[in-house]
């Protein structure tokens, strides 16, 4: 670029942005272009000296970091520098810096990335701070900070621009903290019961293992369409039959459905799958992983979610579908099992919204489930036993007849956390259901399972009885860390373009 196209490209510039730019210029003639610099030898970071003050005094670090604030531009002058730990503040003084490196220093403008060599030590007030004896200029910020005494708080800015957030927000750093935190935790908790970590395709031929509306992609070389996963399922319950015998996936899932403060379209999940053993082992198992989470983070097993005190100490309660809505409404499926006429005389006294549409004994227990129980669930909750209906890759539930299978999810103050199964483990009930799938498919449910017959054949080889489990990763670091939408933490959520 020219020096001409240069002056053209910023010469409408903001007043504030121009005058950093033409620091940035000043620094760039005299030899001085931060941008050269790359390398820095950090000795130590804001919090530990914070947190151990007795082991540093008097010593001499090297911290780096963005300055965040600046107080007093006379001989002597303070600053906060903010790194990934927390912030600590610079006491600087023209007589120990010089007058030149100080009139420097004191040209450096908030956003400024700097690096600080000095010895710890207290003000009169008490404050811990370092005496700047050497500093160093790594990247010149060429905007102003958003409100850099109050933190980023338009929420929309906030998830657009995720770098203002963590720059500004310490209480989103630790959010996202947290979040690595749990899911160290829950590697750590699984390898320890003898887990194995594997990695299963993103690009499918067949969208399968859950009910949901795929996204569809192109491959060129290829020219074939494949879709993005929806679930790791169906690939981790062919190396179950390939004898791994315990496997899970932390991954991202991709359904193109709504998006909400509980939905995204992209999000992580963690799927398991044990050889030999049903979804009572799924449970305890589950147990385990939110609890162990829960105490690694927060060091209790009593939390508040958005005012609501819970409990997440095992074991979880129990309660069937049925169970839950007699309790609910009164009515009682289990005296007419497998009646579609007489549950359908029950939709319009009920007020199910999806009635006109609702035309199994199944489909309208877990309508009326969703309708009148599922938020009403406060604390952990287990329930248990759903409609094959819904359910087409569980095992029946013995003397139900076929009605019911073993299958639970997990709900903690009216939202879902685990799906788990005693997994369906002959392939020519398989075969069926997915058939069945493939009907409602056809008849205009763009969320019905397509058929994957290799998964089917993999079945014939034969799979021990299994159980499998699926925990919503971002749902649970929502839950323990207090957060009232998924787009808190997520690093960088799904956003409709400005403009669009």
């Amino acid at each position: 670029m020219s020096k001409n196209d240069a002056n053209t490209s910023t010469e409408n510039l903001p007043e504030q942005m121009q005058f950093r730019r033409d620091k940035l210029g000043a620094l760039r003639e005299s030899g001085e272009n931060p941008y050269l610099i790359t390398t820095c030898r950090v000795t130590a970071h804001a919090r530990e000296i914070v947190d151990n003050f007795e082991q540093f005094e008097e010593q001499e670090v090297t911290v780096a970091g963005r300055l965040m604030a600046r107080r007093g531009m006379g001989k002597v002058s303070f600053a906060d520098l903010s790194d990934k730990t927390g912030t600590i503040q610079i006491f600087s003084k023209q007589d120990q810096l010089g007058e030149t490196s100080y009139d420097a220093w004191k040209g450096l403008d908030v956003g400024d990335l700097v690096a600080v060599k000095g010895q710890v030590f207290k003000t009169r007030t008490g404050e811990i701070s370092i005496r700047n004896s050497e500093w160093q200029l790594h990247a010149k910020a060429l905007r102003p900070l958003p409100e850099k005494f109050h933190g980023l708080r338009d929420t929309d800015m906030r998830y657009r621009k995720r770098y203002l957030d963590l720059m500004t927000n310490t209480d989103v750093r630790e959010t996202f903290i947290d979040r690595s935190r749990i899911i160290r935790c829950i590697r750590k908790t699984l390898d320890d019961l003898g887990f194995l970590e594997v990695e299963t395709p993103l690009l499918n031929n067949i969208p399968g293992g859950a009910a949901a509306r795929p996204f569809i992609t192109h491959h060129q070389a290829l020219d074939l369409h494949l879709y993005l996963r929806i679930s790791p399922e169906l690939y981790l319950k062919r190396l179950i039959v390939g004898g791994l015998e315990r496997v899970y996936e932390i991954g991202r899932n991709f359904r193109n459905e709504g998006m909400s403060t509980k939905h995204n379209p992209e999000f992580t999940m963690m799927e398991l799958y044990q050889a030999y053993t049903d979804y009572h082992g799924m449970m305890e198992i589950t147990e385990k992983l939110v609890s162990e989470a829960c105490l690694h983070v927060k060091g209790t097993l009593s939390i508040t979610y958005q005012g609501t005190p819970l409990s997440l100490e095992p074991p979880f309660k129990r309660i069937t579908m049925i169970e839950a809505v007699k309790q609910a409404t009164g009515i009682n499926f289990a005296s007419f099992m497998g009646s579609d006429e007489e549950a359908k005389k029950h939709t319009k006294e009920l007020e199910l919204k999806s009635r006109t549409t609702l035309t199994k004994w199944g489909d309208i227990l877990n309508a009326c489930f969703e309708t009148y129980v599922e938020d009403k669930i406060t604390q952990p909750t287990f329930v248990i036993d759903y409609p094959i209906e819904d359910s087409p890759l569980a095992k029946v539930k013995p003397g139900t007849d076929g009605r019911l299978t073993e299958r639970f999810e997990l709900f903690i103050d009216g939202r879902e956390y685990g799906n788990a199964y005693t997994e369906l483990n002959d392939p020519d009930d398989q075969r069926r259901r997915f058939e069945h799938q493939r009907a409602m498919r056809e008849a205009g449910d763009e969320e019905a399972q397509l058929p994957d017959e290799d998964f089917v054949e993999a079945l014939e080889y034969g799979m021990p009885p299994t159980g499998g489990l699926g925990i919503g990763i971002d749902r649970l670091v929502m839950l323990l860390t207090d957060s009232p939408s998924i787009r808190d933490v997520l690093l960088f959520p799904t956003m409709k373009p400005l403009g669009f």
